[in-house]
């Protein structure tokens, strides 16, 4: 039967849906419960393959648990939470030909439902239905479909006004002002998810220093307040446009962008006067720590959009300033044009306020003049500039005018340095982020600071608990650890709130909306009641009610019994064993989970593990559902085949690591899987039968090895099942297992009944091996071969009686002969008629002894090996093979090393002559090395244990 694999998964697809297959209930069985979670998707749009991974990764897992006989929750839900779908939707029912080209081009939705998508709601459920679900049921994922939710139903939310409730009444919420992103747009706060651009940005806290002009302040912001006794002049932007204003009681002279940032963060701005910039060029500053005057000066690389728009120069410490002020020296005609004397500028110097070991005076110059940078253009100016702030902020020493603060190093004193210029008066504070940050909905996105709820993830107890639930888990990969502990360091408070969107309303303020990270933190015990709290009213899933669920008869006066009834389904499930997820949301979604259970619930119930997942590559380049740059799962699956795509990306890196989806290398895998399928259709019975495992017939040495190889392949599966490597195990389920039946094919007589028995074997060990991976294909061959899927037999175990390290190496002998042979007849060009094969002497062997009995040291084996009295005459010889022997032997294991001592590697040879006689077409003759007759070719010499001369005639 030909490979089809659009009607064998399609009837598998049908078989899984109409018996519920993967629906999990508690059992009475002694079988262990695994809880396995992924992210909830946002359906904001399509699923592609930038996803798909996600997603088939935790379901091999989950089939594989199966397999070992644990009783396995595997569920999904949707997160609709927070604004995405509502800007979406907004820019939808505006016509925008962006959205549109998105909503046809790449995600075909057709044209008479694009009114369907109007409704924040109609939106999701098109992308949870028509993609999402569909993809997922197409690639065979094993998801208890029962358990799905959205996290805007009604009595979700009910468990989040439980959860926050709760974490208000232990102190975890607190309200105050705080820095927030804020999109302009919406006018409401933004988390990371909102974002279309900047979702790496981090909050900046500019100092503003105060300078002075007439009766203005003239703030101008930096990160390096020390700097500022180095000032020499300051830049404008001549074109933009700057204001008059006054800001909290003071007339202050800034960009007319700076002003709404001012606004949003808690001050009270009045503009009374606009102006172009070149009305401040040519003017002088105020010092305000030193009281000197300082040049304004004309700059087209000043960002009015960014800080004050108003930029101080420090040319003696800033790689970038010193640059500027050579180029203003230089440029005579723009200084006259803007009204500034160009003497004026030529006299300035810069002002060093430092000193670091390995620079000058002036540290700039001397970064720029080494780096042999002369433009402010070089590319290479940002790693001459991060250089020097660095060893000027970790060993830079200030001078004597910094008063208490002389001789010190930066680093030891920045802080308390900036909030003695606060209380001075000389300072100011603001916020920027490190990057221009952009909302989903084309809004710009600033810092502001607003009164809000936030969660007081600062908290040293908290902290501390989260760190142990660290401690406690299992990380994968391991080196993952430290970053959530670095995540947990410098977590402060979060803003949970947001003004409006999707999603449950602030319990005790319901002008508010909780917003989407800190809603999707404990959902994962939601799931494990989720079907059976539907049969409740919502009205009674009140506080006592979960309180009761989660913590017990004790925790309330009246415990409901339902309540009761769903806590013993919950603590079967819980604690999650295992959450696959990204890299990037360590930072953010991943330690709030951590933080959450710390503070909810008790060790017991603390996550067991979380698997880091990498990004997804399309030919090379960043998936981006914007930019058309997708390929989605329907049309993959259809073209190549659901196992194709599973095993596609499930072989090509291991789940941390990134992927790259190569359509020339997809078409190529589903190419091996056909041969596969060719191969085992070939050893299927007329009809499945599940005895033919115990009538094993005789069996010859080629049948031993491919079943010891077997054994071997059972376990390296395993352990990297174990480790969640599933590119190591895929790899050796099927390519590698693949090699040794290769071989296998070439020595063994395929019609011996022992053969087929082996063969079949070996197939249906792998069948349930690759089960988890490719599905569709191992549960139907599996049924076809023994009555029953893949799915439905145990994991195989290792069969000790099936393994023979011997024999493996007796093998490897013949085949490391075979290749040799073929080899030298390929360099020689030679067609011989005779082959001659020379083992090693029997004083070659002692040598090897004194390896075994000394280990690998060639010391200890010369040793041993001079005590014996025929070896001693040997000397230089013995001493050569030494090196050479222990060389091989160093990296092997005491059961290899024990094998090798025992072979008789001439009667191994012997064995195989009729074999290699059909290799060659030639006759083959096996010798000990020092026997008759003479040897013709001069060769026999050459031969060492475990490497044989050999001869061509």
């Amino acid at each position: 039967m030909d490979y089809d694999p659009q009607d064998i998964e399609e009837r598998w697809r049908e078989r899984w849906a109409e018996t519920g297959r993967y629906e999990a209930d508690p059992s009475d069985a002694d079988d262990e419960p695994t809880f396995i979670t992924v992210p909830y998707p946002y359906p904001s749009g399509g699923m592609h393959m930038g996803h798909v991974r996600t997603y088939t990764v935790p379901d091999v897992y989950a089939r594989y648990r199966r397999q070992r006989g644990d009783n396995v929750l595997f569920p999904i839900a949707w997160h609709v939470t927070g604004t995405p779908i509502i800007g979406a939707v907004e820019r939808l029912k505006k016509g925008e030909e962006e959205q549109l080209s998105v909503l046809r081009d790449t995600y075909d939705v057709p044209e008479d439902t694009l009114q369907d998508l109007e409704t924040p709601m109609g939106y999701a459920r098109y992308f949870i239905e028509e993609h999402y679900k569909r993809g997922m049921k197409s690639l065979g994922l094993s998801i208890d479909w029962r358990r799905e939710f959205t996290t805007n139903d009604e009595r979700y939310s009910k468990f989040v006004t439980w959860q926050y409730e709760t974490l208000r009444d232990r102190d975890r919420l607190e309200k105050g002002l705080h820095p927030v992103k804020y999109c302009t747009n919406e006018q409401q706060p933004v988390t990371t998810h909102d974002l279309l651009e900047g979702e790496e940005a981090e909050y900046q806290e500019y100092t503003l220093i105060r300078f002075g002009l007439d009766d203005a302040v003239v703030p101008m912001a930096t990160l390096r307040p020390e700097t500022v006794r180095g000032v020499t002049n300051a830049y404008v932007e001549p074109d933009a446009t700057y204001v008059r204003a006054t800001v909290d009681g003071e007339t202050w002279l800034v960009s007319e962008a700076a002003t709404e940032k001012l606004r949003l963060q808690a001050h009270e701005v009045d503009v009374t006067e606009r102006f172009p910039g070149s009305e401040l060029v040519g003017q002088s500053v105020t010092n305000p720590v030193t009281g000197d005057a300082v040049p304004v000066l004309p700059a087209t690389f000043v960002d009015p959009d960014n800080a004050t728009g108003v930029v101080m120069s420090v040319p003696a410490h800033s790689p970038d300033d010193y640059l500027a002020l050579e180029e203003a020296k230089a440029d005579a005609e723009r200084m006259e044009r803007h009204g500034v004397d160009p003497d004026a500028v030529a006299a300035i110097d810069p002002v060093p306020i430092l000193d670091v070991e390995g620079y000058g005076d002036v540290p700039a110059r001397d970064a720029v003049e080494s780096a042999d940078v002369t433009s402010s253009n070089d590319p290479e100016l940002e790693a001459v500039t991060k250089e020097l702030y660095n060893r000027e902020f970790h060993a830079g020493r200030l001078h004597d005018d910094y008063g208490e603060f002389a001789g010190e190093v930066i680093e030891d004193v920045r802080e308390e340095y900036r909030e003695a210029g606060v209380e001075a008066g000389h300072f100011d504070t603001m916020y920027e982020f490190s990057e221009e940050v952009i909302c989903r909905c084309g809004g710009d996105v600033e810092v502001a600071e607003q009164d809000t709820w936030f969660l007081s993830y600062n908290d040293a107890d908290w902290k501390e608990a989260t760190k142990r639930v660290v401690e406690n888990m299992e990380c994968i990969p391991e080196n993952t650890r430290g970053e959530y502990d670095h995540t947990i360091d410098w977590l402060n408070e979060w803003p949970c709130i947001r003004n409006y969107g999707l999603g449950t309303r602030l319990p005790w303020d319901d002008d508010f909306v909780i917003e989407p990270l800190s809603d999707s933190t404990v959902y994962m015990a939601y799931y494990t009641i989720a079907p059976r709290l539907r049969e409740i009213p919502v009205d009674d899933l009140d506080r006592d009610f979960f309180d009761a669920l989660f913590y017990g008869p004790e925790a309330v006066d009246d415990p409901d019994p339902r309540a009761l009834d769903l806590r013993e389904e919950w603590l079967h499930w819980y604690p999650v064993d295992y959450r696959f997820s990204a890299n990037d949301l360590i930072s953010n979604h991943l330690t709030f989970y951590l933080f959450h259970h710390a503070e909810l619930f008790d060790e017991p119930q603390w996550p067991g593990g979380i698997v880091i997942m990498g990004m997804g590559l399309l030919e090379g380049r960043k998936m981006s559902s914007s930019k058309g740059h997708v390929v989605l799962p329907d049309e993959a699956i259809q073209a190549y085949g659901a196992d194709t795509v599973r095993f596609f990306l499930l072989n090509s890196a291991e789940p941390w690591q990134d992927y790259d989806w190569r359509a020339d290398q997809v078409e190529s895998v589903r190419d091996q899987l056909e041969r596969f399928w060719n191969r085992a259709t070939e050893l299927l019975p007329e009809e499945p039968t599940s005895t033919f495992d115990d009538e094993r017939p005789a069996l010859e040495h080629v049948d031993r090895w491919l079943l010891s190889k077997l054994q071997r392949t059972v376990r390296e599966v395993t352990e990297a099942m174990e480790r969640s490597e599933t590119r190591t195990a895929s790899q050796a389920a099927f390519y590698d297992f693949e090699e040794s039946l290769r071989w296998y094919r070439r020595r063994a007589d395929r019609d011996r009944p022992g053969a087929r028995w082996t063969l079949r074997h070996a197939l249906e060990t792998r069948l349930r091996l690759l089960a988890p991976f490719v599905p569709f294909m191992a549960n139907e061959l599996h049924e076809r071969l023994t009555g029953r899927p893949a799915e439905d037999a145990p994991w195989p175990e290792v069969d000790p009686d099936l393994e023979n390290r011997a024999v493996e190496l007796q093998e490897e002998r013949i085949e490391r002969l075979t290749e040799d042979v073929h080899d030298i007849v390929d360099v020689t060009g030679t067609d011989p008629e005779v082959v001659r094969v020379y083992a090693a002497a029997d004083w070659k062997w002692k040598v090897f002894d004194a390896v075994v009995e000394a280990g690998p040291d060639v010391g200890a084996v010369m040793s041993e090996a001079m005590s014996d009295p025929d070896l001693r005459e040997r000397g230089d010889a013995v001493n050569d093979l030494a090196g050479e022997l222990v060389e091989l032997v160093r990296d092997l294991d005491d059961a290899t090393v024990d094998a090798m001592d025992d072979l008789d590697e001439r009667a191994t040879y012997e064995t195989a002559v009729p074999f290699l006689e059909r290799e060659f077409g030639a006759e083959v003759r096996v010798y000990d090395e020092d026997a008759d007759p003479p040897d013709p070719g001069d060769k026999a010499g050459d031969a060492v244990p475990f490497r044989p001369a050999i001869h061509l005639e």
